[in-house]
């Protein structure tokens, strides 16, 4: 059981260790979070975009600052 405290104690350092491993989990968890709402966001415009395709009529109207993506 020393062991345990021992590692949780971090020879001392585990005043700087924990928070630093704690905001780096934070980030990291808001980073993967920003990327899947992003992904979702370009499927989501991906998908509008091959329906107006497929129906033959490529709207000339682009959502103010998205660029036409040309195949």
């Amino acid at each position: 059981m020393d062991s345990v405290a021992e590692f949780f104690a971090m020879g001392g350092y585990a005043v700087y260790v924990w928070p630093a491993l704690g905001l780096t989990a934070v980030a990291m968890t808001g980073l993967a979070w920003q990327s899947w709402r992003r992904l979702r966001r370009e499927e989501a415009a991906t998908a509008e975009l091959e329906r107006a395709l497929k129906t033959g009529r490529a709207s000339a109207e682009q959502p103010e600052g998205k660029a036409e993506i040309a195949a």
